[in-house]
């Protein structure tokens, strides 16, 4: 049987006095038969474990948006942005989270969301990513990686890849993907490969394999004295919500003001903050700092790269 959504009608339940303190408290609430909210995310790995991290997360925003017993909360994984995308316009996920860059695929190159609220995580609201080369290695500024390799994380990492990515191609860098460290380059290229995690990228650069490299300033928080005093930080990307709360773009207002509610308290009990823990180490959600349209104007100025003429 085709599973039935939050309707109108429920919505109206949801807008009663019952739960938003409304003129209808006195009316009879509508009943929620066989709803469901669901959750979107994206990975390509480990996905019932991922799965498990959210099921308590979405259960929780479930019941507080009704107390019908019958009302799900669904935890959706998704390989790739541009499938939860359809899967946002099919009417299967209803809200996600999700980094910047893959954000922005979704709801702005693919079209299939809107932005909703900030999420923090591990205590921040935000990052940025650091361009470094070893210290004493004669690579003193980005111009000194043209016609050589540098490495980044993972090709689906927003500060391991796409961020410093994007900030080279808009400082004018051409940037050729290579299969390996010992690659030829274009003398007015940067060639660059993948790590795969950050100690073999903090390595490679370390021990000369490759010109530099790009990692998170958490990344570079945690590293060790002696390491720390090796890297020689060469530029610094803008910085940016570390995730992002969306909606999918035909939820119904009244819906999305009460998610938003729901979410921007869950911080505030003691159930709620053992749950966001376990959700990927949530801290707390928060209003976006320049409204939507402000944060949609941010994420266009560092990842929309127009073709060359």
């Amino acid at each position: 049987m085709k599973r039935q959504r939050l309707s109108v009608i429920a919505i109206a339940a949801l807008l009663s006095g019952a739960i938003l303190g409304s003129n209808a408290a006195g009316q009879t609430p509508y009943r929620l038969e066989a709803n469901t909210i669901s959750l979107g995310i994206v990975s390509k790995v480990n996905q019932k474990e991922i799965e498990g991290y959210y099921r308590d997360f979405v259960g929780y925003v479930a019941r507080k948006l009704s107390s019908a017993p019958d009302v799900e909360g669904k935890v959706i994984i998704a390989s790739t942005p541009p499938e939860l995308a359809k899967l946002l316009e099919q009417q299967k996920v209803d809200f996600y989270m999700e980094s910047t860059y893959s954000t922005y695929v979704i709801n702005d190159v693919q079209g299939a969301g809107k932005l909703l609220l900030r999420r923090w995580q591990r205590g921040k609201p935000e990052y940025q990513s650091l361009i470094f080369a070893k210290g004493n290695s004669g690579i003193n500024r980005l111009d000194d990686f043209r016609g050589k390799v540098m490495v980044f994380e993972d090709p689906e990492s927003t500060s391991g890849y796409f961020l410093p990515k994007f900030f080279l191609l808009r400082n004018g860098f051409k940037l050729s993907e290579k299969g390996r460290l010992d690659a030829s380059v274009a003398p007015g290229e940067i060639g660059y490969v993948f790590a795969s995690s950050q100690e073999k990228l903090v390595d490679w650069v370390l021990t000369k394999q490759a010109a530099g490299g790009a990692f998170s300033d958490d990344d570079y928080a945690k590293l060790d004295d002696k390491t720390r005093a090796e890297v020689s930080v060469l530029a610094q990307t803008e910085r940016l919500p570390r995730h992002l709360v969306s909606i999918r773009k035909d939820m119904a207002p009244a819906l999305a003001d009460r998610l938003k509610a729901i979410l921007l308290a869950m911080s505030e009990d003691d159930e709620g903050r053992k749950i966001l823990q376990k959700a990927g180490d949530t801290t707390k959600f928060d209003m976006l700092p320049e409204g939507e349209e402000g944060m949609r104007r941010r994420l266009l100025e560092t990842f929309y790269s127009p073709p060359k003429k």
